[in-house]
């Protein structure tokens, strides 16, 4: 997403200070997504981006409707949750939307606050506050809806020293493959539909008292062909980052149309994960199979003379693909997955910040040029 321009450290301490802290929030908790096949996902992600087993539930444990697998790396911890039979809502939005996001689970403090104070200013409950326990302790959880069929899950912990969640129990598996580096989730994108943007803009700054970061129209984000708006929404402490994309007018269908299209609605695009080292992490991702976005070699002709001096040699970024802006608070890294289910919808993004605190604007041009080429091949632009 964008490049922050002029006076970057005071314009963020601003937007932090903006932010009403009504809602605290320590950070992303989890996120869950329902598939096809979680035992299938699960390997993939394993395999793939070296996550580790870490829970699982089931007809194991007492739970007759679903299989979920909780797998982590580093501070990033994914729910892959499956239905056990051809009847329920796991099951219908899987057949609506393919894989994909379901629940952002929030860590907070207090879950029977955040629901008060979310619900109290429009939010539309999901479920109340609840307790559930095990001889481990107990965790308190609420939730709240948000844009198409995408939850907010509220997470206190605070008393809870078992593995994940009680209805869980500790995934031994023999298959852990090494890590590739990632270690938090950066940011979250959600796609929403024509003319929705500032709706959802106004919510996570009047319900959720977020505050906008930066904001993007059809000029910063167009090529030739396609175009969309976006608008970039941080909580008080900054740990939390969810941009939200609405179409534009173009010559030909956007992404984010796409997206709408093959998802049936509003949902999360892409996660974006942080790593210390881009290089070592994409080139492992890329050979456990992970596939990229192609970046023409005429990118890098004169990136360095855009963005100035980096620490990186040029030559692994070009051999990867990896991506370069700067603000005037450093610079960062980032390159972009293809979609990891067979829908164009949800996929990552690998970012490395150098000081930045921006999204990369400067790479709009080649990041949606690159997305329209797999559009094209997909006979979808």
């Amino acid at each position: 997403m964008s490049t922050i321009t002029d006076n970057t450290s005071l314009k963020l301490e601003k937007v932090f200070t903006e932010a009403e802290d009504f809602l605290p929030l320590n950070g992303t908790d989890y996120v869950e997504l329902y598939v096809g096949n979680a035992k299938q996902a699960a390997h993939y992600y394993k395999t793939a981006f070296g996550f580790k087993s870490v829970a699982y539930a089931g007809l194991e444990t007492g739970i007759k409707d679903r299989t979920s697998y909780v797998i982590e790396q580093d501070k990033i911890r994914l729910v892959l949750t499956s239905p056990l039979n051809s009847e329920g809502p796991i099951n219908d939005h899987i057949v609506k939307h393919g894989d994909g996001v379901k629940h952002v689970a929030i860590w907070v403090d207090d879950a029977t606050k955040s629901w008060e104070e979310t619900t109290k200013r429009g939010a539309k409950s999901y479920y109340e506050p609840k307790v559930t326990k095990d001889a481990d302790g107990e965790v308190v959880t609420s939730a709240i809806h948000t844009y198409g069929e995408t939850i907010h899950i509220f997470v206190e912990r605070k008393n809870y020293n078992g593995v994940f969640m009680p209805g869980f129990k500790k995934w031994e598996s023999h298959y852990n493959p090494s890590d590739v580096g990632l270690k938090y989730i950066d940011h979250m994108v959600g796609n929403v539909g024509w003319n929705e943007m500032n709706t959802w803009v106004d919510f996570y700054k009047n319900v959720m008292g977020f505050a906008q970061l930066v904001s993007f129209d059809d000029k910063d984000i167009s090529t030739d062909y396609t175009a969309l708006m976006s608008k970039v929404m941080t909580n008080g402490n900054g740990r939390i980052k969810f941009p939200i994309n609405e179409p534009a007018e173009g010559k030909k269908k956007s992404q984010i149309e796409e997206y709408i299209d093959f998802y049936n609605g509003a949902g999360v695009q892409h996660m974006a994960l942080a790593t210390d080292n881009i290089i070592e992490t994409v080139t492992a991702l890329r050979d456990r199979g992970v596939e990229f976005l192609y970046v023409p070699e005429n990118y890098y002709e004169d990136v360095l003379d855009r963005v100035g001096e980096i620490d990186e040699d040029l030559a692994p970024l070009k051999e990867l693909g990896i991506l370069i802006d700067r603000d005037d608070e450093g610079y960062l890294l980032q390159i972009f997955t293809k979609p990891v289910s067979d829908r164009p919808t949800l996929f990552y993004e690998i970012i490395q910040r150098k000081g930045a605190q921006s999204f990369g604007k400067g790479n709009f041009k080649a990041l949606f040029e690159a997305i329209e080429r797999e559009q094209e091949n997909r006979g979808t632009l």
